[in-house]
């Protein structure tokens, strides 16, 4: 969720940034934020050290569905400052000191423990999966259909539209929308992908699943 965080909000006491594609994961596991040279939080801080902080994170679809958010995230903990240049101008780093992180999904929050983060892998589609949901929704409709077939009659009754809106290493998974409500179906693939690569053959392997499976009633 982070690697591809398109909503972070920073919040320090007294102020809060949003700070979306000026922060990375480094190699230890921190979340590391470059400050533009010259904003009051970059002032404020470079002053400062180990000051209380939380950051917030939304996770949301790139597919316009109803809901777009699929997951939050909360990461609490303390801010160390490092002074960076750019040209003539000095900018400022901030990495977190980690001391809690929660994760929330479909209304479930489960607590994240600080050493399972700093080990964590990025999902190796993140970085692409906007742009594969993208041109899967608006260009191969006709694919889509063929995962439904992978879904039981009976989640399909009523359904007046299907959309993609994940895609990760596990697996695909397809909104179904109906007129009041929508129902989310995770369609998984055969083993967690380990490179984008392996992506084409298994959505390929789902399709051939697909073919003995009953049709999609029509919408």
């Amino acid at each position: 969720m982070l690697a591809a965080a398109d909503s972070l909000t920073l919040h320090v006491p007294g102020v809060e940034a949003y700070v979306a594609g000026r922060h990375v994961v480094t190699s230890d596991g921190r979340l590391r934020i470059d400050l533009p040279a010259g904003c009051h939080l970059t002032h404020r801080l470079a002053h400062q050290q180990d000051t209380v902080a939380m950051i917030e994170v939304t996770d949301l679809a790139p597919i316009p569905v109803r809901d777009r958010v699929r997951a939050r995230g909360r990461f609490t903990g303390w801010l160390a400052t490092e002074a960076t240049t750019t040209g003539s101008e000095k900018d400022l780093a901030v990495v977190l000191d980690l001391a809690t992180a929660e994760l929330t999904v479909a209304g479930r929050t489960t607590c994240v423990d600080p050493y399972a983060f700093a080990t964590a892998q990025p999902d190796p589609l993140a970085a692409a999966e906007a742009d594969l949901l993208c041109h899967l929704d608006h260009h191969h409709p006709h694919t889509v259909e063929r995962l439904c077939r992978l879904i039981p009659g009976h989640h399909l009754r009523g359904v007046r539209r299907v959309r993609p809106i994940r895609l990760d290493r596990h697996g695909v998974v397809l909104r179904l929308e109906l007129s009041r409500g929508d129902r989310d179906v995770r369609l998984n693939f055969r083993a967690p992908l380990r490179h984008p690569d392996q992506l084409g053959a298994e959505i390929e392997a789902l399709l051939r699943h697909g073919r003995g499976c009953r049709a999609r009633p029509a919408r």
